[in-house]
């Protein structure tokens, strides 16, 4: 079976999505498959440790969001027929998508935000691909969202059948998430950076408003009155978009001195960071699967998070939940789990439960097979 695998809109393994298609190339069995890869020229030899065995075909010349979902609309169709691929494989369908395929086609949607947020792209292309990209899934031969949430979505927005739709999770590494021991250190160093403990973290790119860091921020500010407590909140991602209106909130508040950024985080180095946390916050307006809540509870670590979009399909009895529009409701929920130190406890050992529910191996063998079944095999 020859397959075709997009890694376009998939950061280089580094973002999430990211992770997922490197997680999903590890367990494609060699044997079964002769896999191909193609995608930016620059991520030539970013699967190369987990894919040492398929051939990277570098495409698309021009660089930017824009030309390459052109590309995928105009280009792609006759390279694809080129290779005679007996299916292809989107991990990012939600990002970057062909309007139709020559062959059997598959696509994995993580979020609808950026079809349907209006900051991503200018407005004659937004309109454009409003029209093209919900029309585009409609056009794939199975679709796979990573939670119900999600499936929902679909259904709702893109007009998408049900009975197309297959709800496959993410997974979690438990052996490299787990609760680790705590010193008596203040200070956890983790190159190049120094925390001061104690600390609550909340670990996502910098983007505004969907990852509502403003109003974690205001509700940190709320969090530091009410308590005096030392805490200081950290803010592990890269720049995205507004992310000067996230620096310039945190520079407004009373307690900017114990705000703390990051900037990227490496991945490898985001185990021991949960660790250190005493408290995990998500305040996202709109989470397809939520990566974070899983690597937390996995580390040991309570969890407070937003009541909104896959959230608390993910948590479920886990967590803490608040309202993502309000700081004050946010700010509550934080005093609450660092103060009840029997909730605490409880909130941690279910999210340890929790996450035995997520495995990347049958996440893998799922995504396989569903290939497997578009291909004909």
């Amino acid at each position: 079976m020859k397959i075709g695998i997009d890694t376009f809109s998939c950061d280089g393994g580094k973002s999430a999505v990211g992770v997922y298609l490197k997680e999903i190339l590890r367990r494609i069995p060699p044997s079964q498959f002769n896999a191909e890869l193609f995608g930016w020229d620059f991520d030539r030899y970013a699967y190369s440790d987990t894919a040492p065995n398929m051939e990277f075909i570098p495409e698309c010349s021009i660089n930017g969001r824009t030309a390459n979902s052109l590309w995928h609309i105009f280009k792609y169709p006759g390279f694809a027929a080129g290779r005679n691929w007996d299916a292809c494989f989107f991990p990012a369908a939600h990002r970057r998508l062909p309007y139709k395929s020559p062959c059997p086609s598959i696509g994995v949607i993580h979020d609808m935000a950026p079809w349907w947020d209006s900051g991503k792209l200018s407005s004659p292309i937004r309109a454009l691909l409003r029209v093209l990209l919900p029309n585009a899934l409609r056009n794939l031969d199975r679709v796979i969202a990573v939670s119900g949430w999600v499936k929902q979505e679909l259904i709702n927005l893109a007009g998408v059948r049900e009975s197309r739709i297959d709800v496959v999770p993410c997974g979690i590494d438990l052996g490299v998430f787990y609760p680790r021991p705590r010193n008596e250190d203040g200070v956890i160093l983790i190159q190049p950076f120094s925390f001061r403990r104690p600390y609550m973290l909340y670990a996502s790119r910098l983007d505004h408003p969907v990852k509502n860091h403003v109003r974690l921020i205001e509700a940190f500010g709320i969090f530091k009155e009410r308590t005096k407590f030392p805490h200081r909140l950290v803010l592990a991602g890269a720049d995205s978009r507004d992310a000067d209106k996230i620096r310039e909130a945190a520079e407004s508040s009373d307690f900017r001195n114990d705000i703390f950024f990051t900037g990227y985080f490496p991945a490898a180095s985001l185990p021991e960071l949960y660790s250190g946390a005493d408290l995990v916050v998500i305040p996202s307006m709109c989470e397809g699967f939520g990566m974070g809540v899983l690597e937390a509870m996995a580390s040991g670590v309570p969890v407070v998070c937003a009541r909104a979009g896959s959230l608390p399909e993910v948590a479920e009895h886990a967590a803490l939940y608040f309202d993502p529009e309000n700081s004050e409701e946010m700010a509550d929920r934080m005093v609450t789990m660092l103060i009840n130190r029997e909730l605490n406890r409880e909130c941690r050992a279910l999210g340890l439960e929790q996450v035995q529910c997520f495995s990347w191996d049958r996440c893998a063998e799922k995504t396989i097979k569903l290939i497997q079944d578009i291909a004909g095999d």
